[in-house]
């Protein structure tokens, strides 16, 4: 595994997130506690969960779930550098989402009884709060540091400007401000080029992909459909019959470096600007082997830009639209 710092911040993270999304909904207990394990033998120490995860069984079950296998050994928790977020209703009585300060202060507790742990190392946003002004959240934050319940502060699906925004008023405040942003990013999905890693490379936030895969379309769909392990339905049938000719072009420039598909594209994340590691949400064991093989992908700028031609992405603003 390699590592890397989060952004501007002395932390040391593994270039691949595990994400848990997955545990509770599609992965039981028992597996998910393996997948764990297993990430930690393979030298992954970021882990991402959320509040709201684990909808389909109850939101919070998968925090539960974290929290459970945290509860197994101190060395659990030690060796993890842990992430989650709060924005999404948890409750349909007033003030049980968002980021009021109530709110950040009601849900953070939540979120480390559920974790089952005193401190949590990257608090996100999981959305901007239009309607709460800056000042108010960073206070909340701030009174979470002091009481040495959070560490860093993080963004997630921001736009470049709310970035700048929230680090205009973190600075006033004299307080670190946000270190990460969490956004959609693939070869397929790279409207972020545009603004958002701009802004994460100015203010010094690490950018942490989620959906690396696009929903699995970057992970050789097209071979598993033909050999019969996978059948594509509702929109991501629609999806792949919109990029049909271009998922075809990068399946088999893929098999013509010999690797897999996934594993370039999560290689191709590795290799942009700003990016400290996709997020992997695997649902059994084998993705995450497949996941972690990517780290050892190197791309030469030959390959980069045939994925860019295969893909095209776009320039940074206002150089994208204008002279």
């Amino acid at each position: 595994m390699e590592f890397t710092h989060l952004g501007r911040t002395g932390l040391t993270v593994s270039r691949i997130c595990l994400g848990t999304m997955n545990f509770g909904p599609l992965t039981s207990e028992e597996d998910s506690h393996a997948i764990m394990d297993a990430a930690h033998e393979k030298g992954i120490n970021f882990f991402d969960t959320a509040n709201v995860y684990g909808r389909s069984v109850g939101k919070g079950a998968t925090e539960e779930i974290v929290g459970r296998w945290f509860a197994k050994s101190p060395a659990n928790r030690e060796k993890t550098v842990l992430a989650t977020k709060l924005y999404g209703d948890m409750d349909e009585w007033p003030n049980e989402g968002k980021l009021s300060a109530l709110n950040i202060r009601r849900a953070l507790d939540a979120s480390l009884k559920r974790l089952q742990t005193d401190y949590i190392d990257l608090y996100q946003f999981h959305h901007v709060d239009r309607a709460t002004p800056w000042d108010e959240i960073w206070q909340a934050m701030e009174v979470a540091v002091q009481q040495g319940k959070i560490l860093y502060a993080g963004s997630s699906n921001f736009a470049g400007w709310h970035i700048a925004q929230a680090q205009a008023a973190a600075k006033e405040r004299h307080f670190t401000g946000l270190v990460s942003e969490q956004s959609i990013y693939n070869l397929i999905v790279r409207d972020v080029e545009r603004e958002v890693l701009p802004a994460a490379q100015e203010y010094g936030l690490g950018v942490i992909p989620w959906s690396p895969l696009q929903g699995g379309l970057l992970g050789g769909v097209i071979r598993k459909e033909n050999e019969g392990v996978r059948r594509t339905e509702g929109r991501a049938k629609e999806a792949l019959e919109k990029l049909r000719p271009q998922i075809e072009q990068y399946e088999a420039f893929a098999e013509e470096l010999g690797y897999e598909p996934g594993d370039v594209a999560l290689a191709w994340l590795l290799h942009q600007p700003a990016v400290t590691g996709p997020i992997v949400g695997p649902r059994t064991m084998e993705q995450l082997e497949s996941a972690v093989r990517a780290v050892d992908v190197k791309l030469d700028d030959k390959a980069l830009a045939k994925l860019d031609e295969i893909f095209p992405g776009y320039k940074t603003s206002p150089e994208d639209y204008a002279w």
